[in-house]
């Protein structure tokens, strides 16, 4: 028994760490709480569905491991509030997961896209990111510790795989994450982003308007890599390695969780093999 328990220790990557987890009531945001969770973090959802987000924390064990905070990513005053109340509530933030986004609806011509909704969506994904790492950084500067991690896209790189706005704001969160990894290096803090290929979330089902299998065949047919499906636990895994000790000297990267799609061309028709 009690090598079990010390086997069972050891195996937790994040085992006295605390995490915030913006957007994290669902999706992606969701699997990272929970492997996060998992591997003993201690773990802040911040998000606005509030539903959803206290169910997501009294999985967790409740006050003593999780808790729940409303918070508009977008309200300056949210987020520092759910900063000052996870550091009030488990003493410390050594993780911060800046996940929450959205997406709009995918018009062909830009000419039909309005203002309001390009602004909506930059507001979300790029003004909610710049908030979260400036307050993350407002209480990690001065322990000289930390990680920022934010969720980007395949449409970080790649024109043509997702609105105007979306695109733009991705690219966005790559150019923050570059700039502060460079700011915060100084004092021990690493700041990543994460790229994943589209998979099934509530996220994917509104845009592409389609549901489960059929969003998932829908995905494989034009993804690169064949045989394997993409979900939300992978980019959660993938999370955790950058969050961990086994990526302590990786910062200012943008880790791709894509199958290879963003290396190759379809249009080309390299490396077509004869049916077999």
């Amino acid at each position: 028994m009690a090598s079990a328990s010390f086997l069972s220790t050891i195996g937790k990557r994040l085992e006295g760490k605390v995490a915030m987890v913006t957007g994290g009531a669902s999706g992606i945001g969701e699997a990272i709480a929970k492997l996060f969770y998992e591997h003993g973090a201690k773990v802040a959802i911040a998000d606005i569905q509030d539903e959803l987000g206290n169910s997501v924390s009294n999985a967790l064990g409740g006050s003593s491991n999780s808790i729940y905070i409303h918070c508009d990513v977008t309200n300056e005053d949210d987020v520092q509030d759910a900063v000052d109340r996870t550091i009030s509530t488990f003493g410390k933030l050594d993780i911060m997961i800046c996940n929450a986004g959205i997406s709009d609806e995918t018009k062909p011509r830009i000419i039909d896209n309005t203002k309001a909704d390009f602004e909506r969506v930059l507001g979300i994904n790029v003004t909610g990111v710049f908030l979260t790492m400036k307050h993350a950084a407002r209480v990690m500067v001065p322990t000289r510790s930390g990680c920022i991690i934010s969720t980007a896209s395949i449409s970080s790189t790649v024109g043509g795989a997702a609105s105007h706005a979306y695109c733009s704001s991705k690219h966005a969160v790559l150019g923050l994450t570059k700039n502060l990894a460079v700011e915060l290096g100084q004092f021990g803090i690493r700041v990543n982003c994460l790229s994943p290929y589209a998979m099934v979330t509530p996220l994917a089902e509104k845009v592409i308007r389609l549901e489960n299998e059929e969003l998932e065949k829908a995905l494989s047919t034009v993804g690169n890599l064949k045989g394997v499906t993409l979900r939300v636990d992978d980019v959660a895994k993938a999370a955790l390695f950058l969050a961990s000790a086994d990526a302590k000297y990786i910062s200012g990267h943008n880790l791709f969780i894509d199958g290879g799609f963003t290396v190759y061309n379809p249009g080309l028709g390299m490396f077509k093999y004869p049916e077999f």
